[in-house]
């Protein structure tokens, strides 16, 4: 399977695609790739079994798909949280050089990194980690940009991409900060956000907040 595979494999999977449908558009978006290349890839994927396509809903991962994903997830996710945990790798730095790393890595050699590091259950963008036999538990499809005004909510994980990480990083949101929801701006505008426990005011842009789980 080639690396562009594995990467569509693995953001559907973060994006939710074991429990339901994810859209070209939040694929593309995720990726930075054309419309049409989502299409032309997920074309293959359908073919090989690893995802079903139903159009105007969405795509999902087969049993299959879910299987490979999830043995790709865990090589990625174990990487970024040694290269973070232990050579402080900043996060969105991190992404890169775990994409080379798990596509080297035998399964020995993950299953004894597994154990150096304690078990992690997720990664340092929120992600979880399957173990050894595939055992994991279920993640936050919430997104913070439907989260209705007034509600408070705790910051679960960001999806893996170095922009959005970037961004995160300069306007200081991080996981399990608290967070209570401001005015959606019209026509795809900022969505004001207040710090439960500081008072401090800040705003996220409306496409980066469809990237961000909260709970």
């Amino acid at each position: 399977m080639t690396p562009k595979k594995e990467d569509y494999l693995k953001i559907i999977f973060e994006l939710g695609g074991r429990k339901k449908k994810v859209s070209n558009k939040q694929i593309a978006l995720s990726l930075n790739v054309a419309a049409g290349s989502v299409t032309e890839m997920v074309a293959k994927l359908v073919k090989e079994g690893l995802v079903d396509h139903t159009p105007y809903a969405g795509i999902s991962l087969t049993a299959q798909g879910t299987k490979v994903a999830e043995a790709l997830v865990r090589r990625h996710r174990l990487w970024e949280t040694f290269l973070v945990d232990k050579l402080k790798y900043k996060l969105p730095d991190v992404h890169d050089d775990a994409e080379v790393l798990e596509h080297v890595t035998s399964d020995n050699l993950m299953d004894h990194l597994e154990v150096f590091l304690g078990h992690p259950e997720h990664c340092p963008h929120g992600g979880i980690i399957p173990d050894l036999s595939g055992t994991y538990r279920e993640e936050s499809y919430l997104i913070l940009a439907d989260v209705p005004e007034g509600q408070e909510v705790i910051v679960d994980r960001f999806i893996d991409n170095h922009e959005l990480l970037t961004y995160l990083d300069d306007i200081h949101i991080k996981l399990g900060d608290k967070l209570i929801v401001g005015e959606h701006a019209p026509f795809e505008g900022p969505i004001a956000l207040t710090y439960s426990d500081s008072g401090e005011k800040t705003s996220i842009g409306y496409k980066a907040a469809h990237y961000i789980f909260v709970k």
